[in-house]
C-alpha cells in the first residue's frame, strides 16, 4: 500500500485558525484560539487521511531569496497582531511535547519547504496532502499530491481539497499555469507587482490562451487589447520578477526525516500538562479517554432470539440511564433498535424473526412509559414513543445546543468529540452519501458497528452535559421548556397545514401576470430589455445607461443590493418596479411554486420546526419555511389565503401585542416605559409625545411612526446611522432622537448598557430563563464585529426572553387542548403569532385557552396582551 505524507503549513494554518475562532484566552491571559483551532484542524486532518507521516513547516522571521531580488517584497503587509505571536511559540512547544516533527530553515519561506518536501515524497512513491490557508500552493497540486484549504466559521471547520484537475476547474489554468497568472495579476497580499492593468481576468484568458508568460511575450503581437499590449511590453522586467517571486522552490536543500515524522502516539503526558495549562478542556479529554474501538465492542451483543429481547427491554427499564437509537428506513419504518448503557454495554436488536417491528414498537412504548432514556433527535423516534412526559427523557443535541447555540450544526460526532474527546467517523466517510437504512441493506455489519458507537456516544456524554448545564443554570431551561417542546413540534409537524392547491395555482397565475407587467414597465422606462435578474447587467443599465446616482463599483460590477435600490427608489420610478418585481418573483419561486412541492396526503403541508438553529432560542421552520410568509405587501400577504382549515373548522390565530417591548419594560425597570404601559394607551404615541416633548393629543402621524420606528430599534441595539437610514433623516437628527428617548427612559439606557457590560466580562447574556448567549464579538480586534458584538448584547436576553415566552406559550396551550380532549390542534407558530386549527364548536374554548395561557406564560411588571382573530383562512383569520 503506498505510504502517505500529510504537511502543514504552520503559520498559515495558525493564522486562519486566529481569524476563524472566537478568542479564547486562559486565567493567566495567554491568547489560545489560533492553537485551539490549529489543533482541531489537525485531528481531523489525520481523522481523514489516516497518515504514515506528518511534519509542520514554520516561516523563519529573517529576510528570503524573495527579499534579496525584491526589497519590498511582503512589504505591504500588516504586522502580525500580538494576539497571534504569543501563540507562535507555544504551538511549536505543543507540537514538540506531541512528538509531531517541524522544519523551518533561514533563508526560505514555509512555502518552499513544503513545495521541496511534497515533490520529493511524490517522486518516492508517497501520496502526499499538502494542508494551507495560502492559495499560492496550488501550484505544487498533481495527481498525487492534493492541496487541502481549510476554512474555520463559526468554529466549525470545512476543507476545499485540489489536484490538478480541481485547480483547472475552478481557475481555468493548471497548478503550474497558476504561477503565470501571479506574475501577471500580482499579488496584494505578497506585494508582488504584476503587470499594470492586467487584472484577474484579463490574466485568466492570456494564460488560457498562451499558458506561460515567455510564450506569451513570443505572441504579444497577437494582443489586441491596446492598453494591456503597451503594459506588457512596457513591463518585461515586472513580469519575470512577479513569476520569480510567486514560483514556489521545489529543490531547497531539505529532506523529509522519516523517522521524526513518522505517526506514533500523540497523547503524551508532556503534551497534556501543557494543554491543561492552557486550559484546553474539551481538546484535554480526548487525551484523557481515549477510548479504543475494542473498549466498546468488548461489551457489544447482537439479540437474535425472543428472550434476549425480554430481558434486555427488562434491563433497560431499570437502568439508570439507556442510550436509544433507532435505524429507520425512508418511510419511517422500524429496521433495528440499539440500546446502551452507562456501563459501555451495547445491544442491536434487528427486526427478524418474532422480533417484529410491533413487537420492537410495543417494547419501546414501553419502556419510553418507566425507563430513562438517552438519545440525539428524540423528535424523530416520537413515533415510537409517547409524548406525554418528557421529565425522563434527554437529548444530548439539545443540551449541546444549549451550551453552545453559535454552531451550524449538531452531530453526535460533534458532541462525542467536543464534550467526551471521542473521535467517530462521520456517516459520509463511512458510507457517503448513502442513507444509512440503504447501507444497511448492503453493508449490515458497518452499520451495526457505526450506530453501536453513536448510541454509545449518547449515554456516556449524558452525565457531562447535565453537570455542564447544572453549573451554567440552564438545567430547569433544558427539562422545563426544550424538552417539553419537543412534544409539541412533533404534533405540529405530524399535523401539518391544509393548503387549497388550486387557489395556490391561481395565486401564482396572478403572481406572473403581474411579473410580466413589470417586467415590460422596466423595458420601456430603462429604454431596452436585459436580464432583470443579472446584477452585472442591472448595474450598467441604472448606473450607465441611466446616468443614476450612487453607483458603486465591485470586482464584478455595480451592487445592485437591496439597500442600495431602496435609497434611490425616490427618484428613479424604474427602481420601485424593480423591487417590486424581485419580490414578487421571489414569491412565485418561493411559495407559489415552492409550495406546491411540499403538499402531502389531504392537500397538507407538513414543516419540520427546528430548536437547534438560532443563537436567540427562536423556533425555525424548513421544508418549506412557513415562518417567511411576507407581510410587508398586500400581494405578498394574499399568499396566506391559500392556507385553509380542513372541513368543519376554522383558523384561530393569536400574536402576542409588541412583547419584546413589553419584555424590555419588564427587564430595564424603567419605571416610565412601565407606566406607559399601565395606563394602556398608544405606547408609540406616548414615547412620541415624551421624546419630542409634544402634548399626547397632539402627536402627529410622523412623529408617531418616528417614535415607533425607535421603540423598536432601540431593542435591536439601532445606531443613530441605523435610524437616520431608517427614517430618512439626518444623522444628526437620529442621534438627537435616540439621546432624546434614553433621557425620557433612563432605565433602558442603564440595562442595555449593563448588557454590554455583562458581555464583555462575562463574554455572555442571559435571558430571564437563563438562556445563554456566547458574544465572541466583543473580544474582536475588528471594530465592525465589536459593534455587531455590542448589538448582540443588547438585544439577545431581550429576544431571547421573547422567544423563551412564546415556546412557554405554546407548551401551555398544546397540553390545555389535550387536558381538555379538544378537537382543535397547534398547528403553526410563527415567532410571536400561534395558530390553531379550531373545530367549530369548540372556538369559543380554544379563545379561552389563548387568552389565559398566552397571557400567563409569563409574569411581568407589564401584562402581556394577544392580539386574536378567526377566520376560514389564514389571511382571513391574521
Amino acid at each position: 500500500m503506498m505510504e502517505k505524507l500529510v504537511l502543514i503549513d504552520g503559520h498559515s494554518i495558525l493564522n486562519r485558525a486566529f481569524y476563524g475562532v472566537p478568542d479564547l484566552t486562559n486565567s493567566s491571559g495567554l491568547h489560545t484560539n489560533a492553537i485551539y483551532g490549529f489543533l482541531n484542524i489537525l485531528f481531523k486532518i489525520l481523522e481523514e487521511e489516516k497518515p504514515d507521516y506528518l511534519t509542520v513547516a514554520f516561516d523563519v522571521h529573517a529576510p528570503t531569496f524573495r527579499h534579496e531580488i525584491y526589497k519590498e517584497y511582503k512589504g505591504t503587509r500588516k504586522p502580525m497582531p500580538e494576539e497571534l505571536r504569543e501563540q507562535v511559540p507555544v504551538m511549536k512547544e505543543v507540537l514538540s511535547a506531541m512528538g509531531i516533527a517541524t522544519v523551518e530553515k533561514t533563508g526560505l519561506e514555509a512555502d518552499d519547504i513544503l513545495g521541496t518536501l511534497a515533490k520529493k515524497s511524490e517522486k518516492q512513491g508517497m501520496a502526499v496532502s499538502l494542508v494551507s490557508g495560502d492559495r499560492d500552493l496550488l501550484q505544487i497540486a498533481t495527481d498525487g499530491i492534493k492541496v487541502r484549504i481549510p476554512k474555520t466559521k463559526g468554529g466549525k471547520t470545512e476543507i476545499e481539497d485540489y489536484y490538478t484537475s480541481d485547480v483547472v476547474a475552478r481557475y481555468q489554468v493548471t497548478p503550474t499555469e497558476f504561477i503565470d497568472l501571479k506574475a501577471l495579476m500580482g499579488d496584494t497580499a505578497d506585494n508582488i507587482p504584476g503587470v499594470p492593468k492586467v487584472g484577474e481576468k484579463t490574466a485568466t484568458e492570456l494564460i488560457r490562451t498562451y499558458h506561460s508568460v515567455e510564450n506569451l511575450y513570443d505572441h504579444i503581437d497577437e494582443i489586441t487589447k491596446k492598453a494591456v499590449k503597451e503594459s506588457l511590453i512596457n513591463n518585461r522586467k515586472l513580469a519575470d520578477l512577479s513569476k520569480d517571486l510567486a514560483t514556489i522552490r521545489t529543490d531547497s536543500d531539505v529532506e523529509l526525516d522519516k523517522d521524526k515524522a513518522r505517526i506514533h502516539n500523540f497523547y503524551t503526558e508532556d503534551a497534556y500538562k501543557i494543554l491543561k495549562k492552557l486550559e484546553f478542556k474539551n481538546l484535554l479529554s480526548r487525551f484523557e479517554k481515549r477510548v479504543s474501538h475494542d473498549e466498546i465492542t468488548e461489551k457489544f451483543h447482537t439479540v437474535t432470539d425472543l428472550a434476549e429481547a425480554e430481558n434486555l427491554f427488562e434491563k433497560a427499564g431499570k437502568e439508570e440511564a439507556t442510550g436509544l437509537y433507532l435505524l429507520l428506513d425512508e418511510k419511517r419504518s422500524l429496521l433495528a433498535v440499539c440500546l446502551s448503557f452507562p456501563d459501555g454495554e451495547t445491544f442491536f436488536c434487528r427486526r427478524e424473526g418474532f422480533l417484529t417491528e410491533d413487537y420492537l414498537a410495543d417494547k419501546l412504548r414501553k419502556l419510553s412509559e418507566t425507563g430513562k432514556i438517552v438519545c440525539a433527535n428524540i423528535k424523530e423516534y416520537y413515533d415510537f414513543l409517547q409524548t406525554d412526559n418528557t421529565d425522563h427523557y434527554f437529548d444530548i443535541i439539545l443540551a449541546a445546543y444549549l451550551l453552545n447555540p453559535l454552531k451550524n450544526d449538531y452531530t453526535i460526532q460533534d458532541v462525542a468529540n467536543e464534550h467526551l474527546g471521542l473521535m467517530l467517523q462521520e456517516k459520509t466517510e463511512m458510507f457517503g452519501k448513502k442513507s444509512l437504512s440503504a447501507a444497511y441493506a448492503e453493508m449490515e455489519e458497518e452499520v451495526i458497528s457505526y450506530i453501536s458507537f453513536l448510541v454509545y456516544a449518547c449515554v456516556k456524554a449524558a452525565p457531562v452535559l447535565k453537570k455542564k448545564l447544572e453549573e451554567t443554570g440552564m438545567d430547569r431551561l433544558m427539562k422545563e421548556i426544550e424538552m417539553p417542546l419537543t412534544c409539541v413540534l412533533y404534533d405540529m409537524e405530524k399535523e401539518g397545514i391544509r393548503v387549497n392547491p388550486e387557489k395556490l395555482k391561481a395565486y401564482g397565475d396572478t403572481l406572473a401576470g403581474r411579473i410580466k407587467e413589470l417586467e415590460q414597465e422596466i423595458y420601456r422606462k430603462a429604454g431596452c430589455e436585459f436580464n432583470i435578474n443579472s446584477p452585472k447587467q442591472l448595474g450598467e443599465i441604472l448606473f450607465e445607461r441611466m446616468k443614476l446616482p450612487g453607483g458603486k463599483k465591485t470586482k464584478t460590477g455595480y451592487s445592485t443590493a437591496a439597500d442600495v435600490l431602496e435609497k434611490l427608489s425616490g427618484e428613479a420610478p424604474v427602481v420601485a418596479d424593480i423591487l417590486e418585481y424581485r419580490g414578487l418573483t421571489k414569491l412565485k419561486s418561493t411559495y407559489a411554486d415552492g409550495l406546491a412541492v411540499y403538499i402531502g396526503e389531504e392537500d397538507r403541508i407538513h414543516s419540520t420546526f427546528n430548536q437547534t438553529i438560532t443563537a436567540t432560542g427562536r423556533i425555525s421552520s424548513t421544508e418549506p419555511n412557513l415562518q417567511n410568509i411576507p407581510m410587508r405587501m398586500e400581494l405578498g400577504r394574499q399568499i396566506r389565503k391559500v392556507f385553509i382549515p380542513r372541513d368543519g373548522y376554522l383558523f384561530t390565530d393569536a400574536d402576542y401585542s409588541q412583547i419584546e417591548l413589553r419584555v424590555l419594560a419588564h427587564m430595564s425597570g424603567d419605571k416610565q416605559l412601565i407606566e406607559a404601559y399601565r395606563t394602556d394607551a398608544d405606547i408609540h404615541r406616548i414615547t412620541a409625545s415624551k421624546v419630542f416633548h409634544t402634548p399626547f393629543e397632539e402627536v402627529t402621524d410622523l412623529q408617531r411612526r418616528n417614535a415607533k420606528a425607535v421603540n423598536f430599534g432601540i431593542v435591536y441595539g439601532i445606531s443613530s446611522f441605523g435610524l437616520s437610514q431608517d427614517l430618512s433623516i439626518s444623522r444628526k437628527e437620529a442621534t438627537e432622537y435616540i439621546e432624546q428617548y434614553f433621557a425620557t427612559y433612563p432605565g433602558i439606557k442603564a440595562f442595555l448598557d449593563g448588557a454590554v457590560a455583562h458581555a464583555k466580562e462575562n463574554g455572555y447574556v442571559t435571558t430571564m430563563y437563563g438562556r445563554r448567549r456566547p458574544v465572541p464579538e466583543l473580544s474582536s480586534s475588528n471594530f465592525m464585529q465589536r459593534s455587531f458584538g455590542e448589538r448582540v448584547a443588547m438585544n439577545s436576553p431581550i429576544q431571547g426572553t421573547a422567544a423563551d415566552i412564546i415556546k412557554i406559550a405554546m407548551i401551555r396551550v398544546h397540553q390545555r387542548l389535550k387536558d381538555e380532549k379538544l378537537s382543535s390542534k397547534l398547528i403553526l407558530q410563527v415567532h410571536d403569532e400561534l395558530l390553531i386549527e379550531t373545530k367549530e364548536e369548540e372556538k369559543d374554548k380554544v379563545r379561552e385557552i389563548l387568552e389565559e395561557e398566552m397571557k400567563g406564560a409569563a409574569k411581568l411588571a407589564v401584562e402581556l396582551e394577544i392580539d386574536l382573530h378567526t377566520g376560514y383562512d389564514w389571511y382571513e383569520a391574521k
